[in-house]
């Protein structure tokens, strides 16, 4: 009789240091999924973060390894626990 073992794939950590409310750095990001001077919208492994203030801009983003740089008057952030939950498109269908 034959074992199978399953992994199971760890999210990555996820960290934010920010600096004066004007630079935002994290790790542990899966995708941005809406950008804007006001809004960033940043799906991580702790959930969908929304990254609200004025002159925003995405600095950096290297997907290879789940960084993120963020630049501009932050606001505030605000996560939005979404666990299982789909893309844009399957929100918007379902």
């Amino acid at each position: 009789m034959a074992y199978e073992e399953k992994s199971v794939a760890a999210k990555p950590p996820h960290r934010l240091t920010m600096d004066g409310r004007r630079e935002l750095w994290m790790n542990g990001v899966e995708e941005v999924e809406s950008f804007d001077e006001g809004q960033v919208a940043v799906r991580t492994s702790q959930g969908l973060l929304y990254v609200r203030g004025a002159s925003l801009k995405v600095d950096k983003l290297e997907k290879t390894n789940g960084e993120l740089n963020i630049s501009g008057q932050v606001t505030s952030l605000e996560y939005e626990d979404t666990p299982g939950r789909g893309g844009f498109w399957s929100r918007l269908l379902h």
